[in-house]
């Protein structure tokens, strides 16, 4: 009886993932990849890997139709240029569908606003001395000033008060509180609306006052309150 030889057919043979390296199953299909012109075969489970890679797969390669491409890149690379020449280019990142372009507008970085400087609100000062005399009285009465004036006279007792404006700046008038051991200077610009009452120096001698400031023009109560 005569014997004969049992080969195992091409489609039986084992077939192994260039990618991940596993012997595919019987019945399992293996995907035909190109790398560098190299026959690659990939498991279903390792296609997106073959394609991060960058293998291509079999059959998707676009077919040589012989026409140069690098003229066509040449070709509209003029025609760019052409259209920058002429004054209408348009910028790459506005090219692409609507979709696109709606996103990129919406995304793109806003200027930030130009910053509006607070207008200064300048009222009129009073024309005669003692006018602008009784005003910065009034705005140093409506501050905060004359509680530390009454704190200091409870142990002082009251202080002399001169309110003078300043020579160099008539809208600017000064105001002193002052006692044996220590002085307080404030300053009013009757201008500046919004300036308010501040405080401009204070010492421990009087004689570091000017002549005119030690002659006084105002009283003071014991809650820290001017009156001319």
């Amino acid at each position: 009886m005569s014997t004969k030889d049992i080969r195992a057919s091409l489609a039986d043979a084992p077939v192994t993932c260039d990618v991940c390296g596993r012997t595919l199953l019987r019945g399992e299909r293996a995907h035909a990849f190109l790398e560098g012109g190299t026959h690659r075969s990939v498991c279903e489970l390792c296609i997106a890997r073959a394609q991060q890679e960058g293998w291509v797969r079999e059959g998707t390669v676009p077919a040589y139709d012989g026409r140069d491409s690098g003229s066509d890149r040449r070709r509209s690379l003029l025609g760019r240029l052409r259209r920058r020449r002429d004054g209408a280019v348009v910028p790459e990142t506005t090219l692409g569908p609507p979709e696109a372009q709606s996103v990129q507008a919406s995304t793109a970085p806003e200027r930030p606003a130009r910053r509006r400087r607070e207008p200064r609100h300048v009222r009129a000062v009073p024309s005669s001395p003692q006018q602008r005399i009784a005003s910065a009285i009034a705005a140093f009465n409506s501050s905060e000033h004359p509680r530390t004036v009454a704190g200091v006279a409870r142990s002082l007792g009251l202080p002399i008060v001169s309110v003078r404006p300043r020579a160099a700046s008539p809208s600017v008038v000064r105001v002193l509180v002052a006692w044996e051991l220590c002085w307080y200077r404030y300053e009013v610009d009757l201008a500046d609306e919004d300036g308010g009452v501040r405080a401009a120096g204070q010492g421990n001698e009087l004689h570091e006052l000017e002549a005119d400031e030690r002659e006084p023009n105002a009283v003071c109560d014991e809650h820290g309150l001017l009156a001319a």
